[in-house]
């Protein structure tokens, strides 16, 4: 399993990681394994912090 980004780590656009919870979803059929859940909830917090340094950066 991937794993979360390191805190060095370039952070991706919010969309970006949308993109790939969304594909996430089609690929299950909207009935995660726990191992979808697992990559659900590291992209979640992958998108969190996408969003938080879109907004440190507009401000």
């Amino acid at each position: 399993m991937p794993r979360p980004p390191s805190p060095a780590a370039p952070v991706r656009s919010p969309d970006a990681v949308n993109e790939d919870i969304r594909a996430l979803w089609a690929r299950s059929g909207a009935v995660l394994s726990p191992e979808g859940r697992r990559e659900y909830e590291r992209l979640l917090v992958e998108w969190a912090a996408a969003v938080r340094a879109d907004a440190v950066e507009a401000a």
